[in-house]
């Protein structure tokens, strides 16, 4: 077993060397300077992003797979002032879902009973955001001790 040490320069060059081999592979067109309109559209995609509930995280270039029922879309990045329109969302799924069944709507049942889980799961997620968010971490105070024996 050998030992070998790495020095900053040394991982720069090496890391600068990889990327220009991997650069040599690839059409050189792809390396050439966006125009304006590309870097509209490019812009614009992220603007296109922003919906009801918060941020979508779909790629650049891809279409909402999902048809825009961003509730049970995992990609949906939901913004935590929305939480009060998702917990009415999900109050009348259960309405719905409820009529669905009463009325004998198999289908339809099915169907909310897939969004009222999304919309839970993201309730959820907003949940853990917020508490992450707000909750305070302890570092402690130092006492004088343990600084002094830092310094000997």
């Amino acid at each position: 077993m050998g030992y070998k040490a790495v020095y900053p320069e040394e991982a720069i060059n090496g890391h600068r060397a990889f990327i220009a081999r991997r650069r040599e592979l690839r059409p050189s067109e792809e390396y050439r300077s966006p125009t304006e309109q590309e870097w509209e559209e490019f812009l614009g995609h992220f603007e296109r992003r922003k919906v009801a509930f918060g941020d979508c995280g779909r790629a650049y270039r891809t279409t909402c797979i999902h048809e825009h029922s961003c509730v049970r879309c995992p990609l949906l990045r939901a913004d935590p002032a929305q939480r009060q329109r998702l917990m009415d969302i999900r109050d009348n799924l259960i309405a719905r879902i409820a009529e669905a069944e009463r009325e004998g709507w198999g289908g339809e049942a099915e169907g909310l009973k897939a969004s009222l889980a999304a919309a839970n799961a993201k309730l959820a997620q907003l949940g853990n955001l917020i508490a992450r968010r707000t909750a305070a971490t302890d570092l402690g105070m130092p006492s004088f001790r343990e600084i002094a024996a830092r310094t000997t």
